[in-house]
């Protein structure tokens, strides 16, 4: 797992079971109950370049629609409305991108 070491796996499982429904993600949650939201800066950019899969350097509309994916192989593809939501939040440039400080500032605000 791309986290190990970083997040504990019962509170990775924990966070993806709140969320297992259609529709029901909210990021701003899950980073709390994943535990991210306590990290250090660091962690927080290692998370980013472990969600960033195409390594371009930000986090693109289909690699957060396969965001659960990154924390468990077996966890669902976010929906469409649960995706763009997540982009709308994180992408405060308006570039259609999560830039890495962008991303920070979602896990920490």
């Amino acid at each position: 797992m791309a986290f190990k070491g970083m997040l504990k796996d019962e509170d990775i499982a924990a966070a993806l079971q709140h969320c297992a429904a259609a529709d029901s993600f909210n990021h701003k949650a899950f980073f709390a109950k994943v535990g991210l939201a306590g990290k250090s800066n660091d962690d927080v950019k290692k998370a980013f370049y472990v969600i960033d899969q195409d390594k371009s350097g930000f986090i693109e509309e289909d690699e957060l629609k396969l965001f659960l994916q990154n924390f468990s192989a077996s966890a669902r593809a976010l929906t469409d409305a649960e995706t763009k939501a997540f982009l709308a939040d994180g992408d405060k440039d308006g570039d259609g991108m999560i830039g890495v400080d962008e991303f920070a500032a979602m896990i920490k605000g």
